[in-house]
C-alpha cells in the first residue's frame, strides 16, 4: 500500500504565514468597521444655508440644526432615513472594498510566504540531498560529507552533527569489513592445512577403513567450513561495488546453468533457462555469484524430479532475474528470515548439509550494492519465486 503524500514543511509554513496574516487582517477590518459605526451618526445633522444680506456684498453661510428648520415630523423622518441609508452605504462599501483588498493582499502575502519559506528551507534541502547522495554512494572510498555554506546557525549544526555520525559509521563499517575479510583469510590457511593432513592420512596404505570413514566425515566438515568462510568473504566484499562495467544478465545465466549442471543432475533436478536480453552495469563476478546462489538454492531446497526455472528480461528501466523452483511449501511469514545470515527454514543457526545459510543474504547484499532490490514469494504448490531487479543499462 502506497503511503499518502504528506504536506511538506514549506507548505505548512506558508499556510501558517498566510493564516496569521489573514487573521490579523480580519481583526483589523472588524475593528475599523466597529469604529466607523461608532463614529458615524454621532452629533447632530447640520444644514448649511447661503444668503446675501445686500446686493454687492459677500454671501454669508450659516449652519442650522436640522431639528430647528424641519418642523414637520414627516420631513424630519425622511431626513433621518436618508442619513441612515448614507451610513449603511458607507459601511457596506467599507466591508466590500476592505474584504477585496484583504483577499488580494492575503494572496500576495501567501505568495511571498511561499518564497520566503523556500529560501529559509533551502539549506535543509541541501542537507537532505547530500544525505541521500551519501546513502546512495556505492564506493566507500569516497567518504562524502555534507558541505553547507551559510551562517553559523542551527542548520549548520545539524549538518556538522550528521557528518560526525556518518564518519563514525564509516569507521565502524570499515572496521567490520576489514575484520571479516582478515578473519576469512586467516581461517583459510588452517582449513587448507587440515584438509591436506586428512587427505594424507586417508591415502596411507596402512589406513584402516575406520580412519578412511572418519576422514570422509572430516573432509565434509572442512568443506562446509571453507564454503562458510568464502561466503563471509563475499558478503563483506559485496556491500559496495567500486567499478561497474556493461554486461548482459542473459550471458551470466547461461554460464551459471552450465556450471551447476552436474549438481542438478546429481540432485535429479531439471534446470530450465529462458534468458532474454537484460543489459545492466555491474561487477560481473558478484552478479555471477548472485545468480549462482539463486540457482544453487533452488537445486538444494528441492525435491527429486523437481525443476528450477530461471529467466531474464528487461521491463521498463529495470533488468529482472526471476528464479522459481519446486520444493516444500514455504509460508509467506518465513520468507523475510531466509534473507538473514545463517538462517534456514525451521533450523536457524544449526549445522546443515545444505549450506551455511548465507546464499540469500549474499543475493540481497549484491543486489543492494548494485542499486537493486530482491523480493521473494511462495510458489503455488511449493517452492519459491525470487525476483531480482537491477537498473537497466
Amino acid at each position: 500500500m502506497r503511503r499518502p503524500r504528506r504536506i511538506t514543511l514549506r507548505a505548512r509554513l506558508t499556510l501558517i504565514y498566510g493564516g496569521l496574516f489573514l487573521a490579523g487582517g480580519v481583526v483589523l477590518l472588524g475593528v475599523t468597521y466597529a469604529l466607523f459605526n461608532s463614529q458615524v451618526g454621532r452629533g447632530t445633522i447640520k444644514l448649511l444655508t447661503r444668503t446675501s444680506p445686500a446686493p454687492g456684498t459677500d454671501p454669508v453661510i450659516t449652519a442650522h440644526d436640522l431639528g430647528d428648520l424641519l418642523i414637520d415630523s414627516e420631513a424630519e423622518r425622511v431626513a433621518r432615513e436618508q442619513a441612515a441609508l448614507l451610513k449603511e452605504a458607507a459601511a457596506h462599501s467599507l466591508l466590500v472594498q476592505g474584504t477585496i483588498a484583504l483577499v488580494v493582499v492575503g494572496a500576495l502575502a501567501i505568495g511571498f510566504g511561499w518564497l520566503v519559506a523556500g529560501r529559509v528551507l533551502a539549506p535543509l534541502h541541501g542537507v537532505t540531498g547530500s544525505a541521500r547522495r551519501i546513502a546512495a554512494s556505492a564506493d566507500p572510498r569516497q567518504h562524502r560529507r555534507i558541505t553547507l555554506r551559510g551562517p553559523d546557525d542551527e542548520v549548520k549544526d545539524l549538518a556538522e552533527a550528521f557528518n560526525t555520525m556518518v564518519e563514525r559509521l564509516d569507521r565502524s563499517f570499515d572496521g567490520q569489513r576489514r575484520f571479516v575479510a582478515n578473519a576469512s583469510h586467516e581461517l583459510r590457511t588452517p582449513l587448507t592445512l587440515n584438509r591436506s593432513l586428512v587427505e594424507v592420512a586417508m591415502h596411507r596404505r596402512s589406513a584402516s577403513p575406520d580412519v578412511k570413514e572418519l576422514g570422509e566425515k572430516l573432509l565434509q566438515i572442512n568443506s562446509r567450513h571453507e564454503r562458510l568462510i568464502s561466503g563471509l568473504l563475499v558478503l563483506a566484499k559485496s556491500e559496495h561495488v567500486a567499478e561497474r562495467f556493461p554486461l548482459d544478465l542473459a550471458n551470466v545465466v547461461t554460464h551459471v546453468v552450465e556450471q551447476t549442471a552436474g549438481q542438478a543432475t546429481a540432485a535429479n533436478v531439471t534446470v530450465l533457462d529462458a534468458p532474454g536480453e537484460a543489459p545492466t552495469l555491474g561487477d560481473a563476478l558478484l552478479l555471477e555469484r548472485l545468480v549462482h546462489n539463486l540457482v544453487e538454492n533452488g537445486i538444494r531446497h528441492n525435491e527429486p524430479g523437481g525443476w528450477v526455472r530461471i529467466s531474464t528480461r528487461t521491463r521498463g528501466d529495470e533488468a529482472e532475474i526471476e528464479v522459481s523452483n519446486t520444493g516444500p511449501v514455504v509460508a509467506a511469514e518465513e520468507i523475510p528470515a531466509l534473507f538473514e545470515p545463517f538462517r534456514r527454514r525451521a533450523a536457524p543457526r544449526l549445522d546443515s548439509a545444505k549450506g551455511a545459510g548465507l546464499g540469500l543474504s549474499i543475493v540481497r547484499s549484491v543486489a543492494g550494492a548494485h542499486d537493486g532490490a530482491v523480493t521473494a514469494r511462495p510458489r503455488e504448490g511449493g517452492g519459491l519465486v525470487v525476483t531480482v531487479r537491477l537498473p537497466a543499462r
